[in-house]
């Protein structure tokens, strides 16, 4: 079972963010945009089970990714299964059409441009994005994939490498809830 252990901080200097990491071994990626259209389940409420049910799409390539719940207090560690899409709008419109025929509901959608680097930290494979999110300001998110027996460490590479990034204030809520929370309408 795949899980993703993520922490996302908000930032307020996204430059000196990408400076630190960068000193850290990290090299970035051009920037891309991406467009998350979230779906509500018909039979049961994910904002109460804590999961999640997205099509992703990134330039001509879409995917479907279902996110399950937290499964500690403190990081955003949650299983994570993630599936390519034929690319192409349409694809990406197909697909919500078959969901909707399915009975879940297009419920919002959270767009952003996201600059995606890997950071070598404490024998750990560590993405880290910097996100700028429509209607939410800038973010960035460290996350490490990692299988049961590796997420404790995976936790701790992820702490320590905020600390050492001088990053404060989790924030464990995904951009969707964000975005609910302060009742910004879609862009």
């Amino acid at each position: 079972m795949h899980f993703e252990v993520e922490r996302k901080f908000r930032i307020a200097d996204p430059a000196n963010v990408q400076r630190r990491l960068e000193q850290l071994g990290a090299c970035f990626e051009p920037p891309i945009e991406q467009s998350d259209l979230y779906f509500a389940h018909p039979a049961r409420d994910f904002a109460q089970t804590d999961e999640a049910l997205r099509i992703r799409s990134v330039g001509e390539r879409n995917f479907v990714t279902y996110k399950g719940p937290k499964v500690d207090p403190t990081t955003k560690t949650r299983r994570e299964l993630e599936l390519p899409l034929s690319p192409g709008a349409a694809a990406a419109l197909d697909f919500g059409e078959l969901l909707t025929a399915l009975g879940f509901r297009p419920m919002r959608e959270v767009r952003k441009t996201r600059r995606i680097a890997s950071v070598p930290w404490q024998g750990q494979h560590v993405e880290a994005a910097l996100d700028e999110v429509a209607g939410l300001g800038q973010f960035v998110e460290l996350e490490i994939q990692a299988e049961p027996p590796q997420l404790d460490s995976a936790r701790a590479a992820l702490a320590n490498l905020a600390a050492t990034l001088g990053l404060t204030g989790d924030e464990r809520r995904s951009y969707l809830e964000l975005l609910l929370a302060a009742g910004i309408d879609s862009p």
